[in-house]
């Protein structure tokens, strides 16, 4: 195991590396640009587009509004507690700086992703409309760039058991076990047989689920944080301070705290904002190819509201709430840290309160990350790949809950940027086809 463990950190600390960084933070600035800032400029347009995408305008599966949902619902998850808190643990308070700049150009990644998706998008054999990179890699590029294609469906399909399944079963059995003292092993047993009722349902039923209960969840945690703000108002500007300062200046070992230089800062905090809102990942554009729409630059409007939502506000509320309370000081990381902030502010609730968030954002982060991976199965081994894909992923989620957290943390980093590479590299070669129909399409308006 150790070995193991040695040789994932040393493909880690090559797949993060400067290149990495560059490579994410550069391609969604280069989409910004290109578009002109129209994602920051046109975000109350897309909040207008998502209420009316309530309903389907075009052909697909689902509507336009549960199609993000169903995005949401693969996105915010363990991220969003657990990530974050491990980001400021490892790269002090300035790590949320770096998930700040990582989401505003994401949401430009997260565009795009949802535009080629949405016109590249195929119809498969039972008649479900599917794309993703693969499938714009396949149909917008040359022939001899297909090979990207089936490396991202690969690392899609691998990626999945780690960051959409198994790290979420054992995040969610950790907190479970020590907010109630329920054994690892039952709490995986039990969110398996919840998520097995789902997938029979296919992507109909994931995404009906994910339009009710994200909202739902989502509403609730970000009411319980912006209590504990409101009462720790006063901390408020201090913590701004810190998340500024530590974000271009190294910060100092204190209390349970070992101390960050700003590299550790950059590395974290976008590696955890991208393992949060999956901007650039290529996995989002899985679900967005099944909307009911006529428009790909509608949907992509849609698409990108996705790291608006995870990352400014879900992530924000966590990580402030950690940094106000003082609790980042004290040698916690995960979502313990994320339980003991809530519940210094909120004494004999928070934990309460971190733990069912956590619980279900993760499980719909399974049910999300289900059909993400199961449509890069089907891309690569056709429609009969389905069944036995389903049965893997059901009995992998009680292994997850009773592995090894920081492996499992290390395994699913690693994933993340194997599968980023060949999307990003074709979202680069596939952008002057975003930016004509991003055109296009407002001068039409």
């Amino acid at each position: 195991m150790q070995y193991l463990t040695e040789t994932v950190s040393f493909v880690n600390s090559i797949v993060w590396g400067p290149l990495m960084l560059i490579l994410i933070l550069g391609t969604g600035l280069y989409l910004m640009a290109g578009l002109y800032l129209m994602p920051l400029r046109r975000i109350g347009y897309s909040f207008k587009l998502l209420w009316q995408g309530r309903q389907t305008s075009g052909e697909g599966d689902i509507a336009p509004f549960n199609a993000l949902m169903t995005s949401l619902s693969a996105t915010i998850g363990t991220g969003n507690i657990a990530g974050v808190a491990t980001a400021i643990f490892l790269g002090g308070p300035g790590a949320l700086f770096w998930m700040w700049c990582t989401a505003l150009v994401g949401m430009a990644t997260k565009y795009a992703e949802a535009v080629l998706a949405v016109k590249y998008r195929e119809v498969d054999g039972y008649g479900h409309h599917i794309g993703g990179p693969m499938f714009y890699i396949k149909n917008g590029l040359r022939s001899y760039w297909a090979w990207l294609g089936t490396c991202f469906a690969l690392f899609g399909a691998l990626a999945g058991f780690g960051i959409g399944n198994t790290i979420q079963a054992n995040s969610v059995a950790d907190v479970i076990n020590d907010t109630f003292a329920i054994s690892h092993m039952a709490t995986g047993f039990i969110i398996a047989i919840l998520a097995a009722l789902v997938l029979i349902g296919g992507i109909e039923r994931i995404a009906s689920v994910a339009g009710k209960l994200v909202p739902l969840m989502a509403v609730a945690y970000l009411c319980a944080g912006m209590l504990i703000l409101l009462l720790n108002i006063e901390t408020l500007p201090g913590a701004f301070s810190l998340i500024f300062t530590h974000a271009f200046t190294p910060v100092a070992a204190t209390g349970g705290f070992a101390g960050a230089a700003v590299w550790a800062a950059i590395r974290f905090g976008v590696a955890r904002g991208i393992f949060s809102n999956e901007a650039g990942l290529g996995s989002a554009p899985i679900a967005h190819a099944a909307a009911g729409t006529d428009s790909p630059v509608r949907q992509g409007n849609i698409a990108m509201l996705g790291t608006f939502i995870d990352t400014i506000i879900i992530c924000s509320i966590t990580g402030l709430v950690i940094i106000t309370s003082g609790a980042w000081t004290g040698g916690e990381t995960g979502a313990s840290l994320s339980s003991a902030a809530f519940e210094h502010s909120l004494p004999g609730y928070g934990r309460y309160i971190v733990t069912i968030g956590l619980s279900v954002f993760a499980f719909t982060t399974i049910l999300g990350w289900s059909f993400y991976s199961e449509k890069c199965v089907e891309y690569l081994l056709g429609e009969r790949g389905i069944r036995p894909f389903r049965v893997l992923w059901i009995i992998a989620i009680p292994i997850g809950a009773t592995a090894n957290l920081d492996f499992m943390w290390l395994v699913a980093d690693t994933l993340n940027a194997l599968m980023a590479i060949p999307n990003l590299i074709a979202l680069i070669l596939l952008s002057p086809v975003v930016f004509r129909l991003t055109k296009d399409y407002f001068d039409q308006q």
